[in-house]
């Protein structure tokens, strides 16, 4: 008999390690998103756990007819939308782990893989001793393998293969890594940040609202995807992949705020979602060199500050929070990063989704809302749901397909990360009795 795949041997432990029954009942996977990575073992990253590589290497690929396509979609869009207007956006390309030495790891962090016409959609990942680099995880390509075997997920990758979408199992960021070295929970997060190294690196490029509407948003997209394999073994190689950010928000007595999103805006009108946007390049580069407008944006200022970087890619949710929702900074707790979900509507457009607590309740939060804050035109009404409910929320409940896929996206990574105490306790009670009932059974 064939030894395992030492990789993909870790992987399965861990994953044995968090219960394959409570991932079976979280993960309900559905074509218009789908899980790049979680960080569950750690219960999410605070910001001084997770760190950002710059570089111009890390936008997207070119040529002259792709920009003359992205011209001519901007034209016609400013020409009905002439209140549109670019803005400057990070791009993500791809992440690295570390383990708990600090070195590079790319142990049970397995590659995906482009399904269509693909051999295997389960085997196990390679492990290229010649890798260059070895620890570089990219979502657009490479070894891929599902996440479960469960008759969901089987549904799900079948669904997304007839369809000729990429499908993307969520890459855990701590097989092979000891969870005893990652902070634990939300409540001791501010104590540890300080002495934990960062165990996550975003490579991170430029890109821009324009080149977004012109590829991801574009009715080629799924030809630009086809063609950045064929051309870089790459299907995202041409696509602008902008990063935006969302946030669970959990009052204090226990409920996640979703808001339903105005007819007017641009995506996903009437759905429900979760507060969300964009980390703001010009932001960072004004903390650089203050005055810095969008024409003075530029890889070359972004580098002078990785940290600040990091700075406002946590901080922006919670801004997000507050314009959204009206809820002051100072009510809000340390954004904690629970992985990034991929939004297929938009081609695969990565998202990284935040747990925030706050210190209201939902009365006081929904009192906050009716008042209107600065962005109040992009939502029309604020919805509780309890904890409870956000955890039983799958496919199979009417709720479901009244949300938007960013927000499903962050329902999947809270079911997985669970990064309040409190979840992992009432998930851990439930299971129990579940299984008292069995054996009386």
């Amino acid at each position: 008999m064939q030894k395992p795949n030492s990789t993909y041997h870790q992987y399965d432990s861990f994953i044995t390690q968090l219960d394959r029954g409570v991932l079976r009942n979280c993960v309900r996977m559905d074509p218009d998103v789908s899980l790049l990575l979680e960080c569950a073992v750690w219960r999410g990253l605070v910001a001084s756990e997770v760190q950002v590589e710059l570089s111009e290497s890390f936008n997207r690929q070119t040529d002259a007819a792709l920009e003359g396509h992205i011209e001519e979609v901007w034209t016609e869009r400013v020409t009905r939308e002439p209140w549109l207007f670019n803005g400057s956006k990070f791009r993500l390309h791809s992440f690295t782990f570390a383990s708990p030495k600090g070195s590079p790891s790319p142990a049970g962090c397995p590659r995906t893989k482009r399904l269509p016409r693909a051999p295997s959609v389960q085997s196990p990942p390679s492990t290229d001793a010649g890798d260059k680099d070895g620890e570089e995880h990219r979502f657009q390509k490479g070894e891929g393998y599902a996440m479960s075997s469960t008759p969901r997920c089987t549904q799900c990758l079948r669904y997304q293969q007839e369809n000729g979408d990429f499908v993307h199992p969520p890459i855990c960021c701590s097989a092979g890594v000891d969870p005893d070295l990652g902070t634990m929970v939300q409540g001791s997060k501010g104590e540890q940040a300080e002495a934990s190294p960062p165990r996550l690196t975003l490579r991170l490029g430029l890109t821009c609202y324009k080149d977004f509407l012109g590829t991801n948003w574009s009715h080629r997209a799924r030809a630009l995807r086809w063609r950045g394999e064929a051309e870089f073994s790459d299907p995202c190689a041409l696509l602008a992949q902008p990063l935006g950010v969302g946030g669970v928000l959990c009052t204090l007595d226990g409920k996640v705020v979703l808001i339903r999103r105005s007819q007017r805006v641009a995506e996903a009108g009437g759905l429900l979602d979760i507060p969300g946007g964009h980390p703001e390049p010009q932001a960072v580069c004004q903390s650089v060199s203050a005055g810095v407008c969008q024409d003075g944006i530029s890889m070359a200022v972004v580098q002078q500050s990785p940290e600040a970087v990091v700075s406002e890619l946590f901080s922006s949710v919670c801004a997000e929070i507050r314009d959204e929702v009206n809820v002051q900074l100072s009510s809000l707790g340390e954004p904690v990063l629970m992985g990034v979900a991929l939004n297929h509507t938009s081609a695969g457009r990565p998202s990284a989704e935040f747990y925030v607590s706050c210190s209201l309740t939902s009365e006081e939060v929904r009192e906050l809302y009716w008042r209107g804050g600065a962005e109040a035109n992009e939502s029309t009404d604020i919805v509780f749901l309890s904890k409870k409910e956000v955890l039983q929320l799958d496919s199979s409940r009417p709720l479901w397909s009244e949300l938007c896929p960013s927000a499903k996206g962050a329902v999947l990574l809270y079911q997985l990360v669970m990064p309040d105490a409190s979840i992992r306790q009432e998930q851990k009670t439930t299971d129990q009795q579940g299984q008292k009932h069995k054996e009386k059974d």
